[in-house]
This record gives structure tokens, C-alpha cells and sequence, in this order.
């Protein structure tokens, strides 16, 4: 019974993360993904915003979940929500003004953001602290490192370099050559498109068919070995006649 709820836990926590990635797979949360991840500092941000939002606004419906009347759950859900994103806007403005220039608009927009809205729905107003904790985390970072690894392609097709520090002001500022710079040239390798919103898109397209390719050729392939199994087991079944 304690492996089962353990795995069970782990399930919840890993489920978010790979197999039912909020980004990759659900395809939620797609505005953000495309406006923010132009940089890895701006996606890294708005993943740690994001996961901040989830985490605590899920954790508090989830404790006040038998105190919400059903007729006003979905109002008392975006106010909650809406109290995590207004501390987040006001401590973000205050020590690191660059990412709240940078992601703008888009911080105030989790309070809408489908996946902490439906998260408080449809999992946090069932269940208890602990599993709702897991899941928020198990989503929070689903999401980060998607977005991030958006932002990584992104950055370094279309800028050429990484940039450290023009985001997060307090690290030095390094900017790492990748596509441009090397043997001491000027030359730059870098395809300017991925650095636009319509990269953004691109990018995303691709993510979204390369998964979509090894899933379907998961799928084939556990089809193939249930048809052969079947078949198995009829001739064995001949065989014993």
C-alpha cells in the first residue's frame, strides 16, 4: 500500500513533466511560450514566475477547497490567482526590474493563464496540500523547461550568441558566442527569423511534430507487439486442440 502511494505521488509529480508536459503535449499556455522565450534569461524568469504563481495559488484552493461555495469556486479561483500575480508583478518591479520590463504584459496575463486556472480546477479543488504541492511542482517545471528549451533554440539560431546578465542584472554581464565569433571573425551564422515572433512559432511547430512522431512511433510500436502477442496466444490455443 506505502509503494503504491508513492509511485502514485511520483506519478503525479513526473506525469507533468515529461508525459503530460503542459506545453508539449497538452499545448496549453502557448502565448507566453512564444512571446517570452526570445532569450533564456526571459523564459528562465518567466518559468520561476510561473511555478511561484502555481505552486501557492493551487496550495491555498486546495486548503480552502470545503470552504468555497461551488457558486462562486471559478471567481474565488482567479482573485486567489490574481493576489500571487499582483505579489509577484510588485516583488519582480521592485529587485529585478529588467525581467519586468522584459516580460511586461505577460506577467499580469498568468492570472489567465489556462494551465494555473485549470490546475485549480481541475486537480487542487480535489485533493489534498501534498498532492496538489507535487502536482503545481511536477506542472511548474513542465512548463519551465519547456519554455526554456524554446528559448535556447531560439536564441542561439537567431542571435548567434547566449547573453548572461542583461535580464538577471545582478550576474555579470557575458555574452557567449555560439553560431558567431569564432577564429577571432565577424562572420555570424545566425538566421535572424528565429529571433522574431514568427521563430517563435516555428520553433514551437517543430518541438510539437518531433514529439508527436516518436509518440505515434511508441504507439506503432505497442500495437505491433499486442497484434503479435495476440496472435501468440491463438496459435498456442490451436496448437493445445
Amino acid at each position: 500500500m506505502a509503494k503504491e502511494n508513492k509511485s502514485s505521488k511520483a506519478r503525479i509529480f513526473l506525469d507533468p513533466i515529461l508525459k503530460a508536459n503542459p506545453l508539449f503535449v497538452m499545448v496549453l499556455g502557448t502565448c507566453p511560450a512564444l512571446a517570452v522565450t526570445a532569450s533564456i534569461e526571459s523564459a528562465i524568469g518567466m518559468g520561476i514566475l510561473f511555478t511561484f504563481v502555481l505552486f501557492f495559488s493551487t496550495l491555498l484552493v486546495s486548503l480552502l477547497r470545503k470552504v468555497i461555495p461551488d457558486e462562486v469556486r471559478t471567481p474565488a479561483y482567479i482573485v486567489i490567482i490574481a493576489t500571487f500575480v499582483t505579489v509577484v508583478k510588485i516583488l519582480t518591479e521592485t529587485f529585478l526590474p529588467a525581467l519586468y520590463n522584459t516580460l511586461g504584459v505577460f506577467i499580469s496575463l498568468i492570472v489567465v493563464n489556462c494551465i494555473v486556472l485549470g490546475r485549480a480546477e481541475a486537480f487542487a479543488s480535489k485533493n489534498g496540500p501534498v498532492d496538489t504541492m507535487l502536482d503545481a511542482l511536477g506542472n511548474g517545471l513542465g512548463y519551465a523547461w519547456a519554455i526554456i528549451a524554446i528559448a535556447i533554440v531560439r536564441e542561439v539560431i537567431g542571435v548567434g550568441t547566449i547573453t548572461i546578465g542583461k535580464v538577471f542584472t545582478f550576474l555579470p554581464k557575458t555574452v557567449i558566442p555560439v553560431l558567431a565569433g569564432y577564429s577571432g571573425t565577424d562572420i555570424a551564422f545566425n538566421i535572424p527569423l528565429f529571433a522574431g515572433s514568427a521563430g517563435g512559432f516555428l520553433v514551437l511547430g517543430i518541438a510539437l511534430a518531433i514529439i508527436a512522431a516518436i509518440t505515434n512511433h511508441k504507439a506503432a510500436k505497442e500495437r505491433e507487439k499486442a497484434r503479435a502477442a495476440k496472435l501468440a496466444a491463438a496459435q498456442a490455443a490451436k496448437g493445445g486442440k
